[in-house]
């Protein structure tokens, strides 16, 4: 039962228009020529607009400092749900560097919008469940405690990214969908189900282990039990529109580092193989 909640993605140039093709081609040329001197310093310091998730937020806000510190380059995050960026940058707009969901880095890709040839893996995460202080704390080490939890639950909160599309799922697995679903709170992309969990509006909530393990104001119980467990792998690419194609090309080689791996397993994150 145990699969990855995003497919590991594929060449983004196939089924492109050819205006699309041309334009794409020309932005791997940039990115292959760039990557070659990206680890050597800046000649003067740029300004870099980056955008990724909330769940990746305390590894990424951690490499971005270091990053900062040693080129003197000038990183400007902004921080979203996966779905949000995704649209964000499908309606148009444009940032240097985008991490996201490798589905969501692929479909942007294909779209001629980010770099395929400058993707990289970066983390995947699992999914973790949390109830509000004050109520017993419930099992859900087997997937029957989990299940019975779910039953019992007055309220329960799942995300609008990749792990509330694969608890969907999986509710339905457990023959439990019918059932709850009166109780389902599913907030905008990028709200935080810890916020709600901590001020007493869901019972019990499910997000990614970075978003609920490091959280106050509620009981952290853990990540789904082995068997039901499921991964979001993270990826990072940079925009076709980026004016700082070397500049991103540097940040990228520094947060998909083996020096970037302990910041990664430290925000609870696994970090991809190299």
């Amino acid at each position: 039962m145990r699969q990855s909640l995003e497919e590991t993605p594929v060449g983004a140039e196939g089924g492109l228009k050819m205006h699309h093709q041309v334009r794409s081609r020309c932005a791997v040329y940039v990115f292959l020529a760039t990557a070659l001197t990206a680890s050597s310093p800046a000649a003067s310091a740029a300004e870099l607009a980056v955008v990724a998730p909330n769940a990746v937020k305390e590894a990424v806000a951690e490499i971005a400092a270091h990053f900062e510190k040693e080129t003197k380059h000038k990183l400007v995050v902004s921080w979203a749900g996966s779905e949000a960026i995704s649209k964000r940058v499908s309606d148009g707009e444009i940032f240097d560097v985008v991490i996201n969901t490798a589905t969501g880095i692929d479909r942007l890709a294909k779209d001629a919008r980010l770099v395929a040839a400058s993707r990289r893996d970066l983390a995947r995460s699992a999914v973790a469940v949390a109830v509000k202080e004050g109520v017993a704390r419930p099992d859900v080490s087997t997937v029957e405690g989990l299940r019975q939890v779910l039953l019992k639950a007055e309220s329960i909160a799942i995300s609008s990214g990749a792990s509330g599309r694969y608890l969907e799922q999986l509710f339905q697995k457990l023959g439990v969908a019918e059932q709850i679903k009166h109780k389902i709170k599913q907030p905008p992309s990028g709200a935080q189900i810890g916020d709600l969990l901590a001020r007493g509006e869901v019972e019990l909530g499910f997000q990614q282990v970075t978003e609920l393990v490091h959280a106050k104001g509620f009981q952290y119980l853990g990540p789904l039990p082995a068997e039901v467990q499921a991964y979001t792998i993270w990826s990072v690419a940079i925009h076709t529109g980026s004016k700082e194609a070397e500049t991103a090309a540097a940040f990228i080689n520094a947060i998909s580092s083996p020096q970037s791996a302990a910041a990664i397993r430290s925000s609870g994150m696994e970090p991809m193989p190299r």
